[in-house]
């Protein structure tokens, strides 16, 4: 009898038919060669070999009596596999393929969809036929898994257990037979009750023993954010604004909008590297570059930045066990400078930002609770805060209060090698992940094979012209290439020249010359998720969206580059 921990349960506490509380991804599956049968029943035949690696295909949920506290996870009496995992594309013989466009829009109306909470809580849809705009008929894979359940990283250890390496499926044990199964009919009424005393005095003990040392931490890191020097004393800094009004800070219904975009990442990274930064930088960059493209276009850019609200994982690092996928992240508020017209201010500015949150949360990260009592827990939270939070969304205060954050944007490391379920490999791998009443935009990022991955969801009415927003995403990755990326390196002369004296590069105050990784420029191949002769032009085709992928522009390009070890944070570029 294993109950939820509280900020699993929070999910289904806070979910409405307008905010479900689920994450999802649609990857684009290249057929294995001269393929002719249906791709849903092959994948309907390779989940169920596998439903036992991962509990989370076959336990579901037990509520306790009169909600005293957290529901218990429990074995369901039987997976049904035509239930769980559909055909999303028609299936009448003769009907034309999906466009890309056309899978996409389906994704959005299922994603705004809540999941049937009498069964395990995941559903996976699959595309037998998406037309790519190279004319390529390729498969689909649309999955959708509740927050309850499991958080961004987890869903990559779960693709992980589920997928293979190779387009022949390994072989995986059979069920273990001595596996002991726990059953709802086998809950006992009393234990259940007992356990959630039980779980809440446990929870109290430990936040009593946790308190003062978790107070002294919290107090010297908000002393240390709260000075700032100036000079030879110290003088108080103002924590952050509060966010800006912007179109995306509204409530939302049931509809969503689903857009993509797709770019290099071994460029992203030696960008990271170029600027003494990180590949989250950049990533942010892209991301608030977009955005001010985007409201220049439709709206107006807010003269105060815009405030990203950032998932921060919790999990230790090398954590693979399929068993154990429940939420462990904490949220973390980012600037993304928004309001710099400079590129490269506003480079220094989400630097400055997220250098502040990575030193707090280093600080905070033993101490930041996954957990809280379990008793009325239901009642208080998925009562009174639901309430409230239903209240912000649905009388306009959500259009009219400030706003903490202006958005959610969430950095996904996934894994660096082709992918396959049943035979297919996997193009793409676009995350769909949760907005909220006020916070009605979500950009998640996914890593894969060589690429980056944006999946934009939206409600309908906050985000009216999302096409728009994905192509800014690829336009901000040439401008970042074009200002950012390291200078390739000088060719070879072709015959011998006469020594010269060395002369010291022209420079600004605070660069230096390139050294290790970050001196080379990166090869584009490298980005090819496969090394079949039509690799490239598959990925390029499978990420495109009505839209080309943002490819590299090689070129040399005048960039400042910090001096030293301990200027990397913030950029420290000199603006021109």
């Amino acid at each position: 009898m294993k109950s939820l921990s509280g900020l699993d349960a929070t999910f289904l506490y806070l979910e409405t038919p307008e905010m479900p509380m689920h994450v999802g991804s649609l990857n684009l599956c290249e057929l294995p060669v001269g393929f002719k049968g249906s791709f849903h029943k092959e994948v309907q035949k390779h989940i169920a070999k596998r439903i036992h690696l991962a509990p989370v295909f076959s336990r579901k949920l037990a509520f306790m009596p009169f909600d005293l506290g957290h529901p218990l996870w429990v074995e369901a009496e039987a997976v049904d596999v035509d239930f769980h995992v559909r055909r999303a594309d028609p299936a009448k013989r003769g009907a034309p393929p999906m466009t890309v466009a056309q899978a996409h829009a389906l994704c959005a109306k299922l994603h705004g969809e809540l999941i049937d909470r009498r069964y395990p809580l995941w559903e996976f849809y699959i595309f037998d036929r998406i037309k790519l705009p190279s004319g390529q008929i390729v498969g689909g894979f649309y999955s959708k898994i509740h927050h309850a359940a499991l958080d961004g990283k987890g869903g990559v250890v779960l693709a992980n257990a589920l997928l293979d390496l190779g387009p022949t499926p390994r072989e995986v044990p059979p069920p273990d037979p001595a596996h002991q199964r726990k059953l709802q009919a086998d809950l006992k009424v009393g234990k259940m009750i007992g356990s959630v005393f039980s779980n809440s005095l446990a929870q109290v003990v430990k936040l009593a023993k946790t308190l003062p040392s978790a107070a002294s931490t919290l107090g010297g890191t908000l002393a240390r954010q709260a000075l700032k020097g100036s000079g030879t004393g110290l003088r108080p800094k103002l924590p952050m604004r509060l966010a800006p009004k912007t179109p995306f800070n509204v409530a939302i219904g049931a509809d969503r909008v689903f857009v993509t975009a797709t770019v290099p990442l071994a460029e992203c990274r030696a960008m990271g590297e170029a600027v003494g930064g990180t590949f989250n930088d950049v990533v942010l960059w892209i991301c608030s570059t977009a955005l001010r493209n985007y409201l220049a276009q439709h709206a107006s850019v807010p003269k105060k930045s815009m405030v990203a609200a950032m998932p921060v994982s919790l999990r230790e690092a090398g954590h693979n066990d399929a068993a154990d996928l429940g939420n462990q992240v904490s949220i973390s508020l980012v600037e993304l400078g928004t309001h710099l017209a400079h590129p490269l201010k506003r480079m220094n500015a989400i630097m400055a930002s997220t250098a502040k949150v990575k030193t707090s949360m280093q600080s905070l990260k033993s101490l930041l609770p996954t957990d809280y009592p379990s008793l009325l827990a239901p009642w208080l939270v998925g009562g009174a805060a639901r309430a409230a939070l239903n209240a912000y969304g649905k009388t306009g205060m959500a259009a009219r209060l400030p706003a903490v954050a202006n958005l959610a944007i969430s950095n996904v490391p996934g894994p660096q090698v082709p992918l396959y379920l049943a035979g297919a490999r996997f193009l793409s791998f676009h995350p769909l992940s949760i907005v909220l009443h006020g916070l009605a935009l979500n950009i998640t990022i996914q890593t894969y094979a060589g690429h980056v991955d944006f999946g934009i969801i939206a409600g309908k009415q906050a985000l009216p012209h999302a096409q728009d927003l994905a192509r800014a995403v690829e336009a901000a990755f040439r401008e970042a290439l074009s200002l950012l990326a390291p200078a390739p390196p000088a060719a070879e002369p072709t015959a011998p020249v006469k020594p010269r004296k060395p002369r010291a590069a022209q420079t600004t105050k605070l660069e230096k010359p390139l050294t290790g990784k970050a001196a080379k420029r990166p090869d584009t191949a490298s980005v090819s998720t496969s090394s079949t002769s039509n690799s490239n032009s598959t990925r390029n085709n499978a990420s495109n969206h009505g839209t080309t992928r943002a490819k590299p522009e090689v070129r040399q390009v005048r960039k400042a580059q910090p001096a030293t070890k301990a200027a990397r944070s913030p950029a420290r570029r000199t603006a021109a």
